[in-house]
């Protein structure tokens, strides 16, 4: 049975502290997607939207190894090269579906601003090993 829920718009601004998580979620960054970036703990992201803000927060601080590990083998491209200049200001998740402890997919909606612009996607993630990974995405007219 598949849950989607609509969330209240949380959306993290370039106005938030410098020890917050760039996710836009109120922990600092070490304690938040930065853990998972770190590989601290040997866990993952526990749900979809996890992964999906710990990805963001990944395109936020350049870490093209995290986002090609957390990527589905099956769509992972060889190489991942980042933009230096592109500057993220904002993660906004508007729905999920799926995506708990509980289910093996899951979809997250989000819009994520950037210098100039934003990005809207719906992204799939499916669980591989036991593990979160992102699959791909649609961006929605």
């Amino acid at each position: 049975m598949s849950r989607r829920t609509a969330r209240p718009r949380q959306r993290a601004s370039a106005a938030a502290s410098p020890a917050a998580c760039p996710c836009g979620l109120p922990e600092p960054y070490e304690g938040c997607c930065g853990r998972y970036h770190a590989g601290t703990g040997g866990a993952g992201a526990p749900t979809a939207e996890a992964l999906m803000r710990s990805r963001y927060s990944a395109f936020v601080k350049g870490d093209s190894g995290y986002l090609l590990r957390t990527w589905h083998p099956a769509t992972r491209p060889e190489r991942l090269d980042l933009d230096p200049g592109m500057r993220w200001t904002g993660l906004e998740i508007l729905a999920t579906a799926d995506g708990s402890a509980f289910h093996t997919t899951g979809t997250v909606e989000f819009r994520a601003s950037y210098r100039g612009g934003a990005l809207h996607e719906r992204s799939r993630f499916e669980r591989v090993a036991g593990a979160w990974v992102y699959v791909d995405g649609e961006f929605p007219a």
